[in-house]
C-alpha cells in the first residue's frame, strides 16, 4: 500500500527532489512547516499517520504509528488551526492537477514565467507556486520570506510572478511584477492593479475563485443560510481521519459566507463563525478592521466577538498602535468609527498590542491575544 512520507525540510531543491521522489514511489506527502517547535511537528506527523520521516539532511527514518494511504493520493496538508486542531486534508494527483491547470489557465501561464516562491511550503498557497512552476516548466526562485529586498532582488533577476498574503503586500512594491496573486486572509480592499485577489481554501488546493470570478471547472453557489459551497474536480478526496464533509453530489460547504451578483461575482463576507450579533445587529469584524486601519495612528487591528449579558455578544478589538502613539484612546478610536459605521459596530472594549499574532498567511492567532 503507498505510505505517507513526512517531508520536515525547509523550502528549497531537497523539499522538491523528495517530493518527486515520493510521487515518483507511488507515495504521499506531508510538508511539515518548519516554523513549528519539534514537538508540535512530532504531533502532526503522528496524528497523520506519516510511515515515513525525511530531515533537512535528506535522511529517511520510518515511524512505528503510520498507516496506508489510499492509491491515488498525493498531498496531507494541515489546515491553519487558526481556530482549533488542525485537520489533514488529503488531496489525490486528479485533484491537484486540476487546480494547478485551472489557475495556470486563468493566469496564462507558461515557460516564459519566472516565480517567486516566499510562502511556506506547508500551506497549499505556497506550495502551488512550486507546482506551477514544475508544471509549466518555468523558472523558479525560492526564498525563504517576503520583504522589500527579496522582491526587489527576485526582480532583477527577472520574476515575473508571485503569491503572497495580505500583509506582505502592504509593506513592499510589487508593481514590478507582471502578476501578484494575493489570498490567505481577508483581502485588503485596494489592490494594485497587477494584484489578483483570490479566493480558496486547503480544501480546494488553494484559489478557486480570482477577482470574484471562478475558474473554469468550478461551480459556485449560497446555501440557504448564506454559506459558500463550491463544486469541482480540485476538491479534496476525503480528510486523513477518514470522514468526509461533501454532499452526495458532490458539493462543499465552505463555513465562509457570501453573496453572487447577477454577474455571477462572488463577495466574500467572511467565516460564519466570526459573524457577531450584538444586540440583534449583524456586525463583520472585517468590515470594522477595514475602518480601524483608516485611523492615521493605527498600524494594525483585528475584530472578535465576545459573549457579553448584554448585547448578547460583544464587539472586541486588539490595536497596534503607530510609532508608540500611547494617547490613543479608547473614546477616541469610538469617535473616529462613528463617523464611518454605526453604533452597534463600535467596539465595547479595546485592547492595545505591540503586534497582532498572525501565522504565514496572515491569519490572526487568537488564542495569543490579550484578553484582560
Amino acid at each position: 500500500m503507498p505510505a505517507l512520507v513526512a517531508l520536515d525540510i525547509s523550502p528549497g531543491q531537497l523539499f522538491i527532489d523528495e517530493m518527486k521522489r515520493s510521487w515518483d514511489s507511488g507515495n504521499a506527502i506531508l510538508p511539515i512547516d518548519q516554523r513549528l517547535p519539534q514537538l508540535a511537528r512530532q504531533q502532526l506527523i503522528k496524528e497523520f499517520g506519516a510511515s515515513y520521516v525525511v530531515n533537512q539532511q535528506g535522511e529517511s527514518t520510518k515511524t512505528s504509528e503510520g498507516f496506508p494511504v489510499d492509491p491515488g493520493d498525493a498531498l496531507i496538508v494541515a489546515t491553519s488551526g487558526s481556530t482549533g486542531a488542525p485537520k489533514g486534508v488529503v488531496h489525490t494527483r486528479d485533484s491537484i492537477h486540476a487546480a494547478v491547470a485551472a489557475g495556470g489557465n486563468r493566469l496564462n501561464c507558461s515557460s516564459t514565467d519566472h516565480w517567486l516562491s516566499c510562502l511556506p511550503f506547508a500551506h497549499v498557497g505556497g506550495l502551488t507556486v512550486v507546482l506551477r512552476a514544475l508544471h509549466y516548466q518555468s523558472k523558479l526562485t525560492i526564498e525563504p520570506r517576503a520583504d522589500s529586498t527579496v522582491i526587489s532582488e527576485a526582480l532583477t533577476k527577472g520574476a515575473t510572478i508571485t503569491s503572497l498574503v495580505p500583509t506582505i503586500l502592504q509593506r513592499v512594491d510589487v508593481s514590478g511584477f507582471r502578476t501578484v496573486l494575493v489570498g490567505g486572509s481577508a483581502v485588503i480592499d485596494t489592490l494594485p492593479i497587477n494584484a489578483v485577489a483570490t479566493y480558496g481554501l486547503s480544501e480546494t488546493m488553494g484559489g478557486v475563485v480570482y477577482n470574484g470570478h471562478a475558474l473554469d471547472g468550478v461551480e459556485l453557489r449560497i446555501s440557504n443560510s448564506g454559506e459558500i459551497e463550491i463544486r469541482g474536480p480540485m476538491l479534496f478526496r476525503c480528510y486523513r481521519d477518514g470522514t468526509y464533509s461533501k454532499s452526495k453530489d458532490g458539493w462543499f460547504a465552505t463555513a465562509d459566507l457570501g453573496e453572487i451578483d447577477a454577474a455571477g461575482n462572488l463577495k466574500v463576507l467572511g467565516r460564519k463563525d466570526d459573524l457577531i450579533i450584538t444586540g440583534g445587529h449583524k456586525v463583520w469584524p472585517g468590515t470594522v478592521e477595514r475602518a480601524l486601519m483608516l485611523h492615521p495612528n493605527i498600524a494594525d487591528a483585528c475584530v472578535k466577538g465576545a459573549p457579553d449579558p448584554t448585547w448578547g455578544n460583544a464587539v472586541i478589538a486588539w490595536i497596534v498602535r503607530k510609532d508608540n502613539k500611547n494617547d490613543l484612546s479608547l473614546s477616541e478610536i469610538k469617535s473616529f468609527l462613528k463617523e464611518s459605521l454605526p453604533d452597534y459596530s463600535t467596539p465595547k472594549t479595546i485592547y492595545f498590542q505591540s503586534e497582532i499574532p498572525r501565522n504565514a498567511l496572515g491569519k490572526v492567532r487568537y488564542k495569543e491575544l490579550i484578553h484582560e
